[in-house]
């Protein structure tokens, strides 16, 4: 079976997850001054789960991904961004460094990063936007409380929240404490991951999701390793884990041309994912172009494709691929 777009609420099983067996947790059990860094949070987002949804994006990943679409989420501090183009050469953060970490070149101010600190003062003071400090320290209260503006619409699209990343798994206490207590309001959740974590952290933590988007990127271990700086030997064990725990998972498989999408990784990952239970198919993700850009803008080497849009023909071959095995594909659809 395939389809184009994401699986619709009913395709997720939304009602039975909000109703199965998995233990209550109080808020009384929950640590309120749990605290994580998020470098973002997304409202109404349309591709991270069912229905309407709020993604919140955890700061930190222990992959390198060549082509990631969000490199300001690799490090797990807060970084500063640097937009030239908005930058009206005021100058005002070279008198605001309190490291002395900002120099002026041509007219243009450029940070030392041996010397930055990441204050936030340049940020601070700069008043067309240019500079930006990405990530902050939040408290479980204050996310939940951005959460819960939406729920109305959650309830009437059949949404929620997504944790996504970055690599939430990596800041285990924090969504461990996000998930019980979206749980005890009744929301939906979504745990967007790499899979790249210790099994007690997948055991106690992952499967408290209602649903899982797990990403498989390369079946191959030296290839997974060129491509992400990990082998793939945990994620490959930590899903299993996950299916036998009977947690349902939707696997995310990134198109990347000449990377990824050859027939011998498409078909290995077929045959894998056969293999699992509660494994709802698989979603196809082409490769964005974006991503080049994303890199520039904070100063971040990119050894990812420089192809244009992933052509529509080799989508389709993936799909029949994946379909001659027996698998569920899901195509997201086009921006």
């Amino acid at each position: 079976m395939s389809g184009r777009g994401r699986p619709s609420p009913r395709e997720y099983d939304y009602e039975n997850e909000r109703d199965n067996d998995k233990e209550e947790i109080s808020w009384g059990f929950v640590n309120m001054q749990t605290k994580g860094i998020v470098f973002d949070i997304k409202r109404f987002a349309l591709n991270d789960g069912p229905g309407l949804r709020t993604t919140v994006f955890f700061k930190g990943c222990p992959l390198s991904c060549t082509w990631c679409h969000n490199p300001e989420s690799r490090a797990f501090d807060p970084v500063l961004l640097f937009r030239p183009a908005r930058c009206i050469r005021c100058l005002r953060c070279v008198e605001a460094c309190p490291g002395k970490a900002v120099h002026v070149e041509d007219n243009l101010p450029v940070t030392d990063p041996g010397l930055c600190t990441v204050s936030g003062r340049c940020a601070e003071v700069c008043p067309s936007g240019a500079r930006e400090i990405v990530g902050r320290e939040y408290t479980v209260p204050e996310i939940i409380e951005e959460i819960l503006k939406d729920r109305v619409f959650y309830e009437e699209s059949g949404g929620g929240v997504t944790f996504s990343g970055g690599e939430p798994l990596a800041q285990p206490e924090f969504l461990a404490a996000l998930l019980n207590a979206c749980r005890k309001e009744g929301i939906h959740t979504v745990l967007d991951t790499s899979g790249y974590a210790e099994k007690e952290v997948i055991l106690e933590t992952a499967v408290l999701a209602d649903l899982v988007l797990y990403d498989l990127k390369a079946m191959n271990p030296e290839t997974h390793l060129l491509l992400t700086g990990v082998y793939n030997r945990e994620i490959l064990e930590n899903l299993t884990l996950l299916s036998d725990a009977g947690t349902e998972v939707l696997i995310r498989f990134p198109l990347i041309p000449g990377r990824s999408d050859d027939e011998e990784n498409i078909r290995a990952t077929g045959i894998f994912v056969k293999g699992l239970s509660n494994i709802l198919g698989v979603e196809l993700l082409p490769f964005h172009p974006a991503a080049k850009e994303k890199h520039r803008r904070f100063s971040i080497r990119y050894d990812g494709p420089v192809d244009p849009a992933y052509p529509e023909e080799r989508v389709d071959r993936a799909e029949r691929i994946l379909a001659d095995l027996g698998v569920n594909v899901f195509r997201r659809d086009r921006d």
